[in-house]
């Protein structure tokens, strides 16, 4: 869960105090003040891999767009202060701002910005890296992180000033040793896509000591959109249908892969964490190691793994790791896809 503002005394503390020195009316004044500072939204910065939509021989993932249009739902909770895109950047930028136009209705412009193309080139600077590490010099923040986290290794690598500014960074990835990627019938493994694009850049990442938070493969898999859950996008509204149209391939293809027809909205998890923190199980403080280990999800060899274990007693790192997601979050997410639904016109 995450922590209050930390320039704030404990609420009851401070009310026992004035409620003992100070007229009632002086009281209600502090208590208006200090719940409006317990209210006030986490300014972020979302940094993701989003393709949805993109052509191709095969169906693109659709989890980013879902957690991006569920931040936009709780404005309450989450204030982007800044988009960057990692892989695929131009086709990122173009649709990142197709559904800002149809979803953010806020009434403040949130930039975005394109970042590293490939995943490949930490310590490459670019308008992401750039304009991320303007805004932290400006004021301290969490960065969500939901695809492979090479823009913002690039921050830590070329601005180690700027590492104190970085509140934490939440990602989706990591594991517990021994787990197999294994969605649906668990007829196939797949990787920890995230990590193995740019293994590297998570290396930076821990390195560095910021604060990360974890929830992969494992805490999302508990929440599953089938058919039915989106079948109120089939309507009249361009957005919806437009979305619809790149959901229900998505949950075709993942039938084919997985035998079940839907999909698990990975990116939904990490962002849950910002908005609805009560709904996961936690590992505090856990020790986190890369191993290179056979590869469970192709021919090759070996391939690396980031893994979390409180066994593990020769690593300096650690994480917050988030291993389940709790009944009710599924809702949580379907919910806020119909109240962006509900927004259109």
């Amino acid at each position: 869960m995450q922590s209050p503002p930390r320039n704030l005394f404990n609420l009851r503390a401070i009310l026992y105090v004035f409620a003992v020195k100070k007229t009632m009316k002086q009281l209600l004044v502090l208590l208006l003040i200090t719940t409006t500072a317990f209210s006030q939204p986490r300014r972020i910065w979302l940094d993701t891999d989003i393709m949805v939509g993109m052509k191709d021989k095969q169906p693109r993932e659709v989890d980013d767009a879902v957690a991006l249009i569920m931040a936009l739902q709780h404005p309450d909770k989450v204030e982007l202060v800044g988009i960057s895109t990692i892989t695929y950047a131009d086709y990122a930028y173009a649709v990142t701002q197709k559904l800002l136009g149809w979803y953010n209705r806020t009434g403040k412009t949130i930039p975005v910005y394109r970042g590293s193309d490939t995943a490949k080139d930490v310590g490459t600077e670019n308008d992401a890296t750039r304009a991320m590490a303007d805004a932290l010099r400006k004021e301290k923040m969490p960065i969500l992180a939901i695809g492979p986290v090479t823009n913002v290794a690039t921050i830590i690598k070329n601005h180690p000033e700027l590492i104190s500014q970085i509140e934490e960074v939440v990602v989706c990835a990591g594991r517990t040793p021994g787990l197999p990627f294994k969605p649906g019938l668990e007829k196939l493994s797949v990787g920890d896509y995230n990590f193995e694009m740019d293994p590297e850049s998570f290396r930076i990442l821990f390195e560095s000591g910021v604060p990360v938070l974890l929830s992969g493969y494992e805490c999302s898999v508990y929440t599953f959109l089938g058919k039915t859950d989106i079948e109120f996008l089939n309507n009249k509204n361009e957005s919806d249908k437009w979305l619809y149209d790149q959901f229900r391939p998505w949950q075709k293809f993942n039938q084919s892969l997985f035998g079940v027809d839907g999909f698990v909205p990975w990116d939904a998890t990490p962002l849950g964490y910002l908005t609805h923190p009560d709904y996961f199980k936690y590992y505090r403080d856990i020790p986190v190691k890369i191993n290179t280990r056979k590869n469970d999800a192709s021919t090759t060899a070996n391939k690396p793994y980031l893994e979390v274990s409180y066994e593990y007693k020769d690593t300096k790192w650690r994480a917050t790791y988030a291993y389940k997601t709790l009944p009710g979050f599924e809702e949580i997410v379907i919910e806020n896809m119909k109240r962006a639904s509900a927004g259109q016109k």
